[in-house]
């Protein structure tokens, strides 16, 4: 499957859904394009017909091609959904990892959410570090992934997501 990718864009294994929300995985020639459209504004899309108050949502995705200037991450298979609760390890002591919502991406988008909802050992983290160091720029990238999973959450369970979303929406226009 990852011989059918160009190093400049990124392909998804298939059409997949999140819940209750189909998620857009559809080719985009680049990573930028990819985010901005398929991700982010997907999910202001939704969020907005849901009755969300995102005043500064044109701003940020005016805003992301500097977000990710420079930034060219090589296409990785990603878990899509990968948190805490996604996670396991066996009796045997093998880790597992389950419930997937996979595409084609950054690899910092997976590591981004693992730290979002009560995050993984220590351990994880510089074992990931020694194999795959982070890119400068990743705390703000971080951001900007996590951003998704807060809107997807706001068009799942509504509630204090939105102004969870709208912070961080004020925050990323702060670094650019």
């Amino acid at each position: 499957m990852a011989a059918g990718l160009r190093s400049t864009g990124l392909r998804v294994v298939a059409r997949q859904h999140d819940r209750l929300h189909p998620q857009p995985n559809d080719w985009a020639d680049d990573w930028v394009t990819f985010w901005a459209e398929r991700r982010i504004g997907f999910q202001l899309q939704l969020a907005q017909r849901r009755g969300g108050h995102f005043p500064e949502a044109d701003r940020l995705l005016a805003a992301i091609p500097r977000l990710l200037k420079g930034h060219r991450p090589q296409p990785a298979l990603l878990h899509g959904d990968l948190w805490s609760g996604n996670a396991a390890v066996m009796v045997d002591g093998t880790p597992v990892i389950f419930d997937p919502a996979t595409y084609w991406g950054d690899r910092e988008a997976d590591l981004a959410m693992t730290e979002l909802f009560g995050g993984f050992p220590n351990s994880f983290y510089q074992g990931y570090g020694e194999v795959n160091p982070l890119e400068s720029g990743y705390e703000i990238r971080k951001d900007l992934y996590n951003l998704y999973h807060i809107l997807n959450h706001f068009n799942l369970f509504g509630g204090g997501y939105g102004s969870q979303a709208n912070g961080m929406i004020h925050r990323l226009l702060k670094d650019c």
